[in-house]
């Protein structure tokens, strides 16, 4: 959601100053105005490339397909927030200390002045370290996570949720990023899972995909994945492919339906591959552009609560002509 700054305008007539007490106050003018802020990579369509010389003048950002006016541009100058959210389900058990060591390195191509916040989740999340610049702290966190389990079930979109949430509550000047640790496979289903779940995540209070989607939209937060397998999460997605009632039961957060609606991205790889994966995805983060503008129309009312309202970035032609063939990441719009 676009970060909103509200002015208050208290306006006191001269003639008011020596006011008896039981006269009313002065009125209380409140004006809304909102800035949208919007994280953008632009790729080369073919290597996927960054590219990363582009000028505030080269982009065009549009509101339910209205042009704006770009009124802050930057790159690599907000810090990061990030949540490290880890997947403790069965299925991730086998591949959990690799899952591990990758987040252990991404640490590495943070910035000093970077928040980092760890998470666990099966049926609910569990806070294993509040959002901290302190390495030590942020990897003790990691190890604890590496080493724990759970027989419940994955409830991804409680995950995503909360961790949107716990970003949320950080700093509002920062870029807020979750980092997902998983292999985007529910628990393989099986007739105790639901007693198991509801010990700690009652039904009723369970939040959905279009919640944890929307709850990222509003907050601006990235969703990137970090998606190992192992032979259970191949297995698992197996069977919930041949049975679509268990996996109704089991209700999976598709990753790649998260990243393209914030602008993310999704790594799948080999533990070969992860630690230049893994700098290529915190180097993409650090230099994304940073866009904001102020919503035409300005002001809004009651009517328009929780509107969502489209975002597309674009580049201008003649960026286009000199970049070539790209595509753009950026969050595809957000709710008033």
């Amino acid at each position: 959601m676009g970060t909103r700054v509200l002015l208050a305008l208290l306006l006191i007539a001269p003639s008011l100053l020596h006011a008896q007490t039981n006269e009313s106050q002065a009125p209380v003018f409140r004006l809304d105005v909102h800035v949208v802020s919007v994280d953008a990579q632009v790729l080369n369509k073919k290597t996927r490339h960054a590219q990363r010389e582009l000028k505030q003048d080269d982009f065009e950002i549009y509101e339910d397909n209205a042009r704006q006016q770009i009124t802050a541009f930057s790159q690599d100058t907000l810090p990061l927030s990030v949540v490290l959210l880890f997947d403790l389900t069965d299925s991730v058990r086998p591949v959990l200390k690799t899952l591990a060591e990758g987040a252990i390195e991404a640490l590495q191509h943070l910035k000093p002045e970077d928040k980092v916040t760890v998470m666990v989740y099966a049926a609910s999340t569990q806070v294993l370290q509040e959002a901290t610049t302190d390495r030590s702290l942020a990897v003790a966190a990691i190890e604890k996570a590496s080493r724990m389990e759970s027989e419940e079930a994955a409830f991804f979109n409680e995950g995503i949720f909360q961790a949107a949430d716990a970003l949320a509550k950080g700093d509002s000047a920062s870029r807020r990023v979750i980092i997902w640790l998983t292999d985007n496979v529910p628990n393989i289903p099986a007739d105790s899972v639901p007693a198991r779940f509801r010990k700690s995540m009652p039904l009723e209070k369970v939040h959905s995909q279009q919640d944890a989607m929307k709850h990222a939209l509003q907050t601006g937060t990235v969703v990137c994945s970090l998606i190992k397998q192992s032979d259970e999460s191949v297995q698992g997605e197996q069977q919930l492919i041949s049975h679509p009632v268990d996996r109704m039961l089991h209700p999976p957060g598709e990753v790649y339906k998260y990243a393209s609606a914030t602008g993310g991205q999704v790594i799948e790889f080999k533990k070969k591959e992860l630690q230049e994966k893994l700098t290529a995805l915190i180097d993409d983060l650090r230099m994304r552009y940073s866009i904001a503008y102020h919503p035409s129309g300005g002001q809004t009312g009651k009517k328009n609560k929780d509107k969502f309202c489209s975002i597309k970035v674009k580049l201008t032609p003649e960026a286009r002509k000199s970049a070539g063939e790209v595509v753009i990441e950026a969050r595809q719009g957000y709710y008033r």
